[in-house]
């Protein structure tokens, strides 16, 4: 059975990405974990283009190759790590490292050349309202739905997170006696007889 090059990179983004995802659990090194993250996360971005949904790929790269991943990975990087170890061992990893960027290199070729026939042979489903794909992108056919037809379901969503991000701040808030707060009423109250004293200091004297 003949692979076309379509059916090719799928087997090929598919297997990186679950060897990506055994290394992510099997690494020693912690930083070494998050770094097969983030190549994880690339190959699964990868599956998704091919699937003709680039909107939902570049949003898996932004938001947690981008957010996520990088945020674990300055973590990892504050913990108490011996760097100089490290760095006696750089010449010798420099061609893995070579070789990586070479293997992201092709994929984005292989993957461009390869999401071109992904859209060919798809039929829409009588009564859907998303537009032909032969005349608008992915992206412009989600946002044309997302702020139309759910337009409200989208708001209701983001008074959802914000409640949610406004509850885990609160939930995670402590009075701790001791800790001086930083009160902003009184800030702003604060009178200029309050905060500034002038001292007519004489030559040769100090501030006692």
């Amino acid at each position: 059975m003949s692979l076309d090059l379509h059916s090719l990179m799928f087997y090929v983004f598919a297997a990186l990405t679950l060897m990506c995802g055994v290394m992510v659990i099997s690494a020693k090194n912690p930083v070494h974990s998050v770094l097969f993250l983030i190549f994880a996360f690339f190959n699964a971005a990868g599956l998704v283009v091919l699937l003709g949904v680039e909107y939902i790929a570049m949003t898996l790269v932004i938001v947690y190759v981008g957010a996520v991943a990088v945020l674990f990975l300055f973590v990892v990087m504050m913990l108490n790590i011996n760097f100089a170890e490290w760095r006696q061992g750089f010449l010798r990893y420099l061609p893995i490292g070579i070789g990586v960027a070479a293997l992201f290199i092709v994929q984005i070729g292989a993957l461009y050349i390869a999401s071109k026939p992904a859209t060919q042979g798809l039929r829409l489903i009588p009564g859907n309202p998303t537009p032909p794909l032969e005349k608008v992108t992915n992206t412009e056919a989600i946002g044309r739905l997302l702020y139309t037809d759910y337009a409200i379901a989208f708001q209701i969503a983001g008074m959802i997170l914000l409640v949610a991000m406004v509850s885990a701040i609160v939930l995670t808030l402590r009075q701790r006696e001791g800790v001086r707060r930083q009160r902003i009423g009184k800030q702003v109250a604060r009178r200029r007889e309050e905060a500034v004293e002038l001292v007519n200091v004489q030559p040769g004297q100090g501030i006692s």
